[in-house]
């Protein structure tokens, strides 16, 4: 018993571990794309401010602003001006394509103009990545003076996937070294060593000597194996106690990650032909319970 606490505490402490480095792995991920985005974000408002500059000039305004880009919803962004303008959609097209092409994160997206006042649409466009999805139209009418909001709205399959993408991407990489991890440095269970009483096992006539995995009848030597040994070591420190299927599996087969129904009953039916030379020792199966070693005088 007190190996088996000392073998769950020890997984329990590794699982732990493993488990806070993932979660400080994830931590780390995150921060740095969130800088990444920082950087991304600032830089696509200057491209947008330029546009806004661009627009101006070819309306044949020098002097007025370009009032401070606004952040209307997430990847929604609006440019808005000091002075009313006027523009022609094909170069409002090719200006706002050709500077967001500038920006790697904004190959789709949606443009739409809208009046001051009623926040009507006065022109719109879409501009995709497949470039038969594009959605242009009536670029040949220029538009009247007025007050103008211009929206551009991107794809979420920019800064925010990416992110997404890099995180979830990195979840199966860490459940796989989790997986190594735990495999390679948890503890195994390991027999008695040498010096302690339960390393030698009297059992009726038959000695069961666990660290050379052998069986003394009558001065003649039967060899086990490591999990005849195991099994009958659990047996043992339990003689004549009923010991559950499920006990018996998962101390025995546990560490190697594997456990098949059928393996305990191969297992049990070969150290049962080795241990029952003696007349007086049985492994004896209770119904839908387990297995019982029983020692009688």
């Amino acid at each position: 018993m007190s190996d088996s606490r000392n073998l769950l505490s020890g997984k329990g402490k590794y699982l732990c571990g493993l488990i806070l480095l993932a979660f400080i792995a994830v931590i780390c991920a995150a921060f740095s794309m969130s800088g990444s985005d920082d950087f991304a974000i600032a830089r696509r408002e200057v491209l947008l401010r330029r546009i806004g500059h661009e627009l101006l000039l070819q309306s044949g305004d020098s002097t007025s602003r370009v009032l401070p880009v606004k952040k209307i919803a997430e990847n929604e962004y609006q440019i808005r001006f000091e002075n009313d303008l006027t523009f022609q959609p094909d170069s409002l097209v090719n200006t706002i394509q050709r500077l967001l092409a500038k920006d790697p994160l904004a190959s789709d997206y949606v443009v739409n103009v809208l009046n001051c006042g009623n926040a009507s649409v006065a022109y719109g466009y879409a501009i995709s990545k497949n470039k038969k999805d594009d959605i242009v139209a009536c670029i040949g009418r220029r538009q009247p003076v007025a007050c103008y909001k211009i929206n551009i709205k991107f794809k979420p399959s920019g800064i925010d996937t990416a992110k997404n993408g890099y995180l979830l991407g990195s979840l199966p990489f860490l459940a796989f070294v989790g997986f190594i991890l735990l495999r390679s440095v948890k503890p195994r269970r390991v027999l008695p060593e040498d010096g302690q009483n339960t390393s030698m096992f009297t059992l009726g006539s038959v000695l069961f000597d666990a660290k050379d995995r052998k069986l003394i009848v009558n001065g003649k030597t039967i060899d086990l194996t490591g999990t005849e040994t195991r099994l009958l070591h659990i047996f043992a420190l339990c003689p004549n106690e009923t010991i559950e299927r499920s006990r018996l599996q998962k101390e025995i087969w546990e560490d190697e990650g594997v456990i098949v129904g059928r393996s305990l009953d191969m297992f049990i039916s070969k150290l049962r032909k080795k241990v029952e030379v003696e007349p007086n020792i049985k492994i004896v199966a209770i119904r839908s319970k387990g297995y019982r070693l029983e020692i009688s005088s």
